[in-house]
């Protein structure tokens, strides 16, 4: 009967019009794909804008080329103080010979945080060209790869990282003490590295009173996106009082608060200088 054919000819019916709605789809998508200010492209994608340089270029100081390099060992407990004596040696005998062109930052033990262990940070001034320079020469260096040898038997483990110092931060000095020393080691979310300097190049003058701030640097080469920010005090009280002063000043939790969101991992070591380390 009629009735019984009316649901098909309506099926028929609808048949004819799909491809004509495919093919206004597809047309849609067409033109949104030819123009990022299509409607559709701007439902389902969120635009960002491409960085033009590299976060190594934008957030680096432009004036210097130096490379920073951070060593961490950890010793053999009973091995400890014969570490700490031979590296004054070996450190002191790189520093009388003009041909290196490396020096050391600062030498330390850590007293808060992973125990026996030593770290050094070192400066290459040449950056990349004066790291492999400095590596050409100790290979050949006699005595240096006797120390190696000596040293080898000493740690459990070792690592390095290869840094650059943020433009806004402290260049590091020698200075006199006593005084601890913080290493404060941020891991950053992957393309966060932008959005902290930011926030750091505003909030740095908030931590200047107590000359605490000693130096600022970013990962190269390592583990990266890591961060590490070094302060001096002159001893754990005074530490406290200056952390605490901060927040007393306008401007400092809202660095904290935008850049808490940016961090995956943080860590902080108590650090004493090493007899011969220039940050004393």
């Amino acid at each position: 009967s009629m009735s019984h054919c009316r649901p098909l000819l309506s099926l028929l019916e609808m048949s004819h019009q799909l491809p004509m709605c495919i093919l206004a789809f597809y047309n849609i998508v067409g033109f949104a794909n030819k123009s990022d200010e299509g409607w559709l492209s701007s439902m389902f994608a969120h635009k960002v804008d491409a960085r033009k340089d590299a976060h190594s270029n934008l957030l680096s100081k432009k004036d210097t080329s130096n490379l920073y390099k951070i060593q961490f060992h950890n010793v053999k407990p009973e091995c400890m103080e014969a570490y700490n004596k031979m590296s004054d040696e070996v450190q002191k005998e790189l520093h009388r010979d003009a041909d290196y062109p490396c020096e050391v930052v600062g030498s330390w033990n850590t007293w808060c945080g992973e125990q026996d262990q030593a770290v050094h940070l070192w400066r290459y001034s040449g950056g990349y060209p004066a790291l492999t320079e400095c590596l050409r020469k100790l290979n050949r260096n006699m005595a240096y790869l006797a120390f190696r040898k000596e040293r080898s038997k000493m740690l459990i483990s070792r690592c390095n990282q290869l840094l650059l110092e943020f433009s806004f931060w402290n260049e590091p000095a020698p200075r006199s003490g006593p005084n601890v020393y913080e290493l404060r080691t941020y891991q950053l979310v992957p393309g966060t590295m932008i959005e902290w300097g930011n926030n750091w190049a505003r909030a740095i003058k908030y931590r200047q009173e107590n000359n605490e701030a000693v130096g600022g640097f970013f990962t190269q080469i390592g583990e990266l996106y890591v961060v590490h920010h070094l302060w001096a005090y002159k001893d754990l009280q005074s530490r406290q009082e200056t952390r605490n002063a901060a927040w007393l000043k306008e401007g400092w939790d809202v660095n904290v608060h935008y850049t808490m969101p940016l961090i995956q991992k943080m860590e902080s070591r108590i650090m004493i200088p090493m007899e011969h380390s220039p940050l004393q």
